[in-house]
C-alpha cells in the first residue's frame, strides 16, 4: 500500500532504519468493536448467498439490467485526449527528473500514486471508463502512423496471449511493495518514462491487441471499466448496477480471467505484508521495522505466493462446482465466465485500503494545484493552507472511516455474489444446478470477506 501517511514514511521508504507505526489511525481502530462488525459483514455477505437460492432468475437477471439515458453527445476525439495524456505523462516525466526531489511537493510521484492509482482507477471502476480518453498511448500511436503513412508491420504473436501483461502487473505489484524507494522522483521518472517508450514502441510494431494483450495499465483499466456504473448500451448512455456490463458482456479469454484475479492477489497481500502477523512470519519486530530494503526478497516470494494460492483456491471451488452441478460445462469456461465476478471484491478492497491515503496525500495533491511551480502562488484559493491529519487522531471520524472501509469490502463481496449467480445462469436452465455451481465459490467469497475485513483492522508495523 502507499503508505497512509506519505510525509511520514517517504524518507524510510528511501533509507534502510526504523519506522513509524503504519497509520495513526489504527490503534482507534482496534479499540472499535471490530469483532462485532466483521461478524456483521460476513453475516450479510452469507445472507446474500441463502437468499439467492430463492431468489428467481429472471428477477437475479433485472437486477443487471441497466437503464437507458440518453444518446451519447459530441464528445472530444479520443486520440485527441490521448495525445493531451501522453504530453502530460511527458511533462510529468521530466518534473520527475528536473523538479525537486521531495515526492510531497513533485508531481510525478503524487500523480503516479494518488492522482492515477487511487483516484483514476477508483473512478475507472465506479463510474465511468474514462480511459478510452486518457490513454496515453493510442494518440500518439495513431499520430505516428498518420505522419508516416505505415501500419504496424508486425503481427502480435497468439502464443503469448495475455503473458506480457500479467508479467507486467506482476513486475509493477512488485516495484509498489518491495522497492526500497518507489517514492523517489527520479527513479520512478525513469520507470515511467522508460515503460510509456516501450509499450509505445510496442504498440507501433504490433498494432492495438499490443495494448490488450501486454500492457498491464490498460488491461487493469479495461477490465475496472467493465465494473462502471455508466456505460454505452445499445448507442445510448447507461446506468446500472456495479457489474452490469459484465452480466451482459461476452466471457473473457482465460488470460483476462487470470488477470483480474491478480488484481485480487496483489490487493490483498498489499495490506497483508504491513500486519504485525506477516512481519512475525519473517522474524521481524514491527516496532523494530528495519527497513524495506531488508525485506525485498521475502516481499517478492510472498506476493508470487499469495497470488499462487489464490488462483489455486479459486480454480478448486470452481471444479468443485461444476462437479456439484453437471450439466458439462468445462472448467475453462467456467473460469472464463466466473473470473469477473471477482472484480467488485478486488475493487472494494482497492477502495477500503487506499481510502486514508486519499484523504491524507490528497491535500498534497490540493496543494501542488494551487502552487505548481512553487511560486508561492495560490490558484485555488487556499489560503494559508496546510496538510492535516487531525481526522486520524479522534475516535469519532476513525469509526466513519472504519466503516466506509468495511462497507466498501462487504458491498464488493456482495455484488461479486449476485454477479456470479447471474453468470451461472448462462451455463444452467434451472436454478438449483446454477446455485450448486455457486456454492464453493460462496463459501470462498464468505471466507474472503472476513479475511479481508480483518486485514483493515490488523496492527500494521511497516
Amino acid at each position: 500500500m502507499i503508505r497512509v501517511v506519505l510525509f511520514g514514511l517517504a524518507i524510510c521508504w528511501m533509507t534502510p532504519g526504523a519506522v513509524q507505526a503504519h497509520a495513526s489511525e489504527q490503534g482507534f481502530v482496534l479499540l472499535l468493536p471490530t469483532d462485532v462488525y466483521i461478524t456483521a459483514g460476513v453475516a450479510a455477505v452469507a445472507l446474500t448467498v441463502l437468499v439467492l437460492a430463492l431468489v428467481p432468475g429472471e428477477l437475479a437477471h433485472r437486477m443487471f439490467t441497466p437503464r437507458a439515458l440518453w444518446r451519447r453527445g459530441r464528445v472530444a476525439p479520443a486520440h485527441v485526449t490521448s495525445c493531451l495524456s501522453a504530453l502530460v505523462v511527458i511533462a510529468l516525466v521530466l518534473a520527475g527528473i528536473y523538479g525537486r526531489r521531495d515526492p510531497l511537493s513533485n508531481p510525478l510521484p503524487l500523480s503516479v500514486w494518488i492522482v492515477w492509482w487511487i483516484g483514476m482507477v477508483t473512478v475507472q471502476g465506479l463510474v465511468w471508463n474514462h480511459w478510452r480518453w486518457s490513454n496515453p498511448w493510442t494518440g500518439p500511436a495513431a499520430l505516428m502512423a498518420r505522419l508516416t503513412g505505415e501500419r504496424a508491420p508486425l503481427r502480435y504473436p497468439a502464443a503469448l496471449g495475455h503473458a506480457p501483461g500479467i508479467v507486467g502487473f506482476l513486475a509493477f505489484c512488485g516495484f509498489l511493495l518491495a522497492d526500497p524507494a518507489p517514492l523517489d522522483p527520479t527513479r520512478l521518472a525513469g520507470i515511467v518514462g522508460g515503460y510509456w517508450l516501450l509499450m509505445l514502441g510496442g504498440l507501433a510494431l504490433f498494432g492495438p491487441r499490443w495494448l490488450l494483450r501486454a500492457e498491464a495499465v490498460t488491461m487493469l483499466m479495461r477490465l475496472y471499466g467493465r465494473m462502471a456504473v455508466l456505460g454505452r448500451r445499445r448507442g445510448r448512455l447507461a446506468l446500472g448496477l456495479p457489474g452490469w456490463q459484465i452480466a451482459g458482456g461476452p466471457r473473457l479469454p482465460l488470460g483476462a480471467g487470470l488477470f483480474a484475479l491478480l488484481l485480487l492477489g496483489g490487493g490483498s497481500f498489499d495490506g497483508l505484508n504491513e500486519t504485525f502477523w506477516w512481519l512475525a512470519r519473517l522474524g521481524i519486530n514491527p516496532l523494530e521495522f528495519p527497513g524495506r530494503s531488508a525485506v525485498v526478497t521475502p516481499t517478492l516470494i510472498g506476493l508470487l505466493g499469495a497470488n499462487a494460492a489464490l488462483i489455486s483456491v479459486f480454480v478448486l471451488c470452481t471444479w468443485v462446482g461444476v462437479r456439484l452441478a453437471g450439466g458439462g460445462v468445462s472448467l475453462i469456461t467456467a473460469l472464463r465466465a466466473y473470473a469477473p465476478a471477482i472484480l467488485p471484491i478486488a475493487l472494494g478492497y482497492h477502495i477500503a485500503h487506499y481510502l486514508v491515503s486519499l484523504l491524507v496525500d490528497g491535500q498534497y495533491v490540493l496543494a501542488w494545484l494551487s502552487d505548481p511551480l512553487g511560486r508561492g502562488w495560490d490558484i485555488l484559493r487556499l489560503g494559508a493552507y496546510s496538510v492535516s491529519t487531525g481526522f486520524l487522531n479522534t475516535p469519532a471520524t476513525v469509526k466513519v472511516i472504519w466503516l466506509t472501509q468495511a462497507g466498501a469490502v462487504v458491498i464488493g463481496h456482495v455484488i461479486a455474489i449476485l454477479l456470479a449467480h447471474v453468470l451461472a445462469l448462462r451455463f444452467y436452465r434451472h436454478r438449483r444446478q446454477a446455485v450448486l455451481s455457486q456454492l464453493p465459490l460462496a463459501v470462498f467469497m464468505v471466507a474472503f470477506t472476513c479475511f479481508g475485513l480483518w486485514l483493515l483492522a490488523s496492527p500494521r508495523g511497516m
